[in-house]
């Protein structure tokens, strides 16, 4: 029950990070809040894949799929820090 409350508040989290961010965003048109927005979007889908592979596919091992969106996170986040450098 716990940890069902635990993976629930975390994607919750990271969703509400990212939406407010992308608001935050169309707001002032500063790109690295739609880069961070980005990264957080990455990091509620990776929630949702631990939700998944912990709470309702026992199973099946979805580590790859964790890994990827943590990856495809930072890769958008390292790419938009790296885009304002310029």
């Amino acid at each position: 029950m716990i940890a069902t409350l635990l993976y629930v508040l975390c994607l919750l989290t990271s969703l509400l990070c990212a939406g407010l961010l992308w608001r935050a965003y169309r707001r002032t048109r500063a790109s690295l809040l739609a880069w961070s927005a980005a990264c957080f979007a990455f990091l509620a889908l990776n929630n949702l894949f631990v939700a998944a592979d912990m709470l309702v596919f026992e199973s099946v091992d979805l580590t790859l799929w964790r890994q990827t969106a943590s990856l495809a996170a930072v890769g958008v986040l390292l790419y938009g820090f790296i885009w304002e450098a310029e």
